[in-house]
């Protein structure tokens, strides 16, 4: 009876705002008269707010600009949880634009969708994303392509990486910044989460979304980790595949620390 009381009370207080924050960036994107990232940081946080999810923040986001930020990724919430703490675009995959509610949101956030299935249109899109990039906007790349189980890391995907390259294009005497972030599920309700616990918290592949939602505001009481490290230098003469698996490598470790020994609540 309880969790069914706190599923219909969360779900009441996002519809209640989200009319009026959609409204509030669509004022903001077409006249400029208030700043476009107020309204997704206050939907973010209330998202986090209304699944439980405590967040832990180790380290800041790198001052400098070109940002490419290089993140693992666990679940859907990890948007949601990195745009509650930082005034950040988010690059996602295609399908994410036609998710009912969802979607359109995204699209007022000005997220970059890329279709990684179709190889011809990469250049168009790390092009799109050296854009923004060089305009001075910090994009997301959660750089496996996929969702993990949250244990475990997968092979960073270098392609997208190649925006970097382009962002230099158009500003040459400039390096583009590319940092490592690891995002950690470690506590459900104060106490350690192992395996098991974290796969679950985890929305991997082609999940529905509805049972995945409904379960994090049952479970409720998550604690997640935003570990921020050192950022990369990625200079013109540099390879993509070289600083792809240098931030691998940087958020493996990061994630595997967090995991180890979680932060006290």
């Amino acid at each position: 009876m309880i969790g069914r009381l706190r599923i219909a009370v969360g779900l009441a207080a996002v519809a209640a705002a989200t009319l009026p924050l959609a409204l509030t960036q669509v004022v903001a994107l077409r006249t400029g008269l208030i700043g476009e990232a107020a309204a997704p940081r206050l939907w973010h946080r209330l998202i986090v707010r209304v699944l439980g999810i405590r967040i832990t923040v180790a380290g800041r986001l790198a001052e400098g600009r070109p940002l490419l930020i290089a993140a693992n990724h666990v679940s859907w919430t990890d948007i949601m949880v990195l745009g509650a703490i930082a005034d950040v675009h988010f690059i996602a995959r295609a399908d994410m634009a036609r998710w009912p509610v969802l979607g359109r949101l995204a699209t007022l956030q000005r997220t970059v969708f890329v279709d990684r299935e179709r190889r011809r249109s990469a250049g168009a899109q790390a092009r799109e994303i050296a854009e923004r990039l060089a305009g001075g906007d910090p994009m997301v790349l959660f750089a496996e392509g996929s969702t993990g189980d949250g244990n475990r890391l997968l092979p960073f995907k270098s392609t997208l990486f190649g925006a970097a390259q382009m962002a230099l294009r158009a500003l040459p005497e400039h390096s583009v910044l590319v940092q490592p972030v690891a995002l950690a599920y470690t506590r459900r309700h104060g106490l350690p989460m192992d395996r098991r616990q974290r796969g679950r918290v985890a929305w991997i592949g082609d999940a529905t979304l509805w049972p995945h939602l409904k379960e994090l505001l049952r479970v409720g009481a998550l604690d997640v980790e935003v570990h921020f490290g050192e950022p990369l230098p990625f200079a013109e003469d540099a390879s993509r595949k070289e600083v792809a698996r240098l931030a691998e490598a940087r958020v493996r470790a990061m994630m595997a620390a967090a995991l180890r020994r979680p932060r006290e609540p």
